[in-house]
């Protein structure tokens, strides 16, 4: 699957490396940690990253909806944060997270995302975000 195709972001600010599963309702990403992700420093990331993660994987997911629909994929989105649980303060270099994201709630051009990340078996974030897609004629 073209990831790029999806979704808006590129270079060293597409965290996401492979596309584990999509549907209508979710969508199941993979990334790698690396030197080159933001908030890297001394051999791990800040676990703040997780949030971009789900914003990245739900708008995978929104920009898949979108191909299926022959209306191309995703532009960007302006992204808050509802609400975050983080459990680990740091993730290390070269770990593979796991990202979940599953659209909550959506009318017209706001939806709520809700995203769990996973290193193996631990959870290492929930995240609540709401996201608004400006008008594409603007």
């Amino acid at each position: 699957m073209d990831i790029e195709a999806l979704i808006p972001h590129r270079d060293r600010m597409r965290l996401i490396g492979e596309v584990l599963a999509v549907d209508d309702d979710r969508a199941v990403t993979s990334s790698i940690v690396t030197e080159d992700w933001p908030l890297y420093h001394d051999g791990a990331v800040d676990a703040l990253v997780t949030i971009e993660l789900v914003a990245q994987t739900a708008a995978l997911l929104e920009g898949w909806k979108r191909q299926q629909s022959k209306r191309g994929g995703t532009k960007g989105w302006l992204v808050g944060i509802k609400g975050a649980d983080f459990r680990l303060p740091r993730i290390p270099l070269s770990a593979t997270l796991i990202t979940e994201a599953r659209r909550d709630y959506a009318l017209e051009s706001y939806a709520v995302f809700e995203g769990t990340v996973r290193l193996g078996t631990e959870v290492v974030a929930t995240i609540s975000i709401q996201a608004f897609r400006p008008e594409e004629n603007a």
